[in-house]
């Protein structure tokens, strides 16, 4: 039966509209007013390319870039690469297996609020649970204050995230389960140890599912907010800070809607790139 286009463009007005209202429209007001100077209580004025001038010349802004790029990073490799071999030792199904399965999925089903609050508390320098195991160990008291040290707080804010891989685990456990039994069985037979099987045979056969952690992975950085304005608040000094967050200080705190904006814009080109680089990668567009 041939379907008239007219069914067809009444069918899709509703969800161009939505995506107009909800997504479009907001995306050209942020790309189109990165280019003002834009306060509440004030006139919208144009000023060219000021306020992205000005930016390169922000040690803050750029304080925030080198964060965020490192924490993409970080993610990409190690809590991918981690979330990856605990999904391998979980497709050996020992015994057991599907109730740690469940342990770890646990950090993502938590509240980021109540993350923080259990982080603050574990890394607390009075009674926290790591100085105190420090503490016993050394057989003196220990007090450091894990997130408002400048020494620590980066790598106290990463450890919030970085080892929590659950969606990560699942994703690619699935994707284990989903080669076929056929070709696992056939390279035992041919002598394949369980190390090739896995490097040789299930991983390229799981390339775009491990492409897909990577892309998920990757942006979960660059909207990461919650977990470091409740721990650090981008402190001490701008040790922690990021794009999000410094976003969200500059329109919300300092009232400067127009450099915000172009903070927005920089993450969007910035998450745009990043996923092109990852889909090259890992060949994400070719089939296999």
């Amino acid at each position: 039966m041939k379907i008239k286009k007219s069914n067809i463009v009444i069918f899709l007005a509703p969800t161009i509209l939505l995506f107009s209202l909800v997504f479009l429209i907001p995306l050209i007001i942020v790309f189109s007013t990165s280019f003002t100077n834009w306060r509440s209580g004030e006139l919208l004025s144009f000023v060219g390319f000021h306020n992205y001038i000005k930016g390169f010349g922000d040690p803050k802004l750029l304080k925030a870039l080198n964060n965020t790029l490192i924490w993409v990073l970080l993610q990409s490799v190690v809590h991918v690469a981690l979330g990856t071999v605990i999904a391998f030792v979980l497709s050996r199904k020992f015994k057991g297996w599907k109730i740690f399965r469940t342990i770890i999925m646990i950090p993502n089903v938590i509240s980021m609020a109540a993350l923080a609050v259990i982080f603050l508390n574990i890394f607390s320098s009075q009674m926290g649970l790591i100085n105190s195991i420090i503490s016993s160990i050394i057989g003196r008291p220990f007090q450091w204050n894990w997130f408002f040290s400048t020494q620590t707080s980066f790598f106290t804010v990463t450890l919030t995230w970085l080892l929590y891989t659950g969606m990560i685990t699942i994703l690619v456990l699935a994707g284990i389960f989903n080669v076929p039994a056929d070709v696992i069985n056939s390279a035992k037979i041919d002598g394949a140890s369980t190390w090739k099987i896995n490097t040789k045979i299930v991983l390229p056969m799981i390339r775009n599912v491990l492409g897909t952690c990577v892309i998920i992975a990757a942006t979960s950085m660059l909207r990461e907010f919650e977990l470091i304005f409740l721990t650090t608040n981008g402190g001490p000094g701008n040790a922690t800070i990021n794009l999000p967050l410094y976003l969200y200080k500059t329109s919300l705190i300092d009232n400067n809607y127009g450099y915000a904006n172009m903070m927005g814009v920089m993450l969007i080109i910035l998450g745009i790139v990043i996923v092109a680089i990852i889909n090259k990668i890992f060949r994400l567009n070719e089939a296999d």
